[in-house]
């Protein structure tokens, strides 16, 4: 039976391996290989000129380290350019946002997918239409009623507008999810006298962890990668992300030159998000390819 079976599974992947189908795809895998070629050659480039003198990169000796490698260029960059304050912003902001939308957005998407009531799909109309409209558009009203209650300039105003901003997405995101959960769970769970709230967050909240995860890394990553709200409502260096933060150091660097620590900051900026889609992207895969599990 065992020799059957894997005979079987043999049969199956030839099948699955069609050379005409591979051929078609040939131009696709190329182009895509030359993007991640480029792109692999252009972060070796920026590691190798955090490493180097600004008179090295001008000279065009990136890759030669003939002076060795110069580590102090993250110290100045982390220390002396404000990096850190800008890092640990942005990680504050990512973070706690990310959690407070899963909190927020996962039993409301629950409830729109899960039951049938008045304005159910009004309301679910009602955040496409909010997706659709760009955050640009709704900066200066907010910054009119935040001026006159004088409370711009916190970290916790621009919490609550990462927050606000991103509900619509992360509740769309995840109906599809709870929708396509098989209803016996709530059904077992009924029979054995849980209630409504119990049965999500003990049942269906983990069932739908692979959307729940995938749409905390994305809403991450559009947090940290964030500009134009922390450019408006945070207005002092120590309450800055590290996209503007980033800015205010280019701006620096073209008065001192020193492009070393530029590039150092430049790294440092880009490690977090590169850790996370290199450690977590079969998550992220596995989020946006499965809608949970069909019932």
């Amino acid at each position: 039976m065992a020799l059957l079976h894997r005979k079987r599974k043999e049969k199956e992947i030839k099948e699955k391996l069609s050379w005409r189908k591979e051929l078609k795809m040939l131009p696709c895998h190329l182009l895509l290989w030359v993007w991640i070629g480029f792109a692999i050659i252009c972060i070796l480039w920026i590691f190798a000129a955090s490493l180097s003198t600004s008179g090295e990169i001008f000279r065009g000796e990136t890759l030669k380290f003939a002076t060795g490698f110069h580590f102090e260029n993250y110290v100045k960059a982390w220390k002396l350019q404000n990096v850190s304050v800008y890092f640990m912003n942005s990680l504050i902001y990512a973070s706690v946002s990310s959690m407070i939308l899963v909190v927020i957005c996962a039993p409301a998407a629950y409830v729109l997918a899960r039951y049938t009531f008045l304005g159910n799909k009004t309301i679910k109309s009602g955040l496409v239409l909010a997706m659709s409209i760009p955050s640009i558009m709704i900066i200066l009203p907010i910054l009119n009623i935040t001026t006159a209650l004088k409370i711009n300039g916190t970290r916790g105003l621009l919490i609550f507008l990462y927050v606000a901003v991103s509900v619509p997405y992360t509740v769309t995101f995840l109906l599809d999810f709870f929708s396509h959960l098989s209803r016996t769970y709530e059904e077992a769970a009924a029979i054995d006298g849980c209630g409504p709230i119990r049965t999500f967050w003990k049942i269906m909240f983990p069932l739908a962890q692979p959307g729940i995860i995938t749409v905390t890394i994305f809403n991450f990553l559009g947090i940290w990668n964030e500009y134009f709200m922390s450019l408006v409502f945070a207005s002092v260096d120590s309450k800055r992300s590290v996209g503007v933060g980033l800015f205010t150091i280019v701006s620096a660097m073209k008065q001192n030159g020193d492009y070393g620590a530029l590039f150092a900051a430049v790294i440092i900026v880009f490690l977090p998000t590169f850790l996370l889609y290199l450690l977590l992207s079969q998550k992220v895969i596995a989020g946006v390819t499965g809608g949970g599990i069909k019932g």
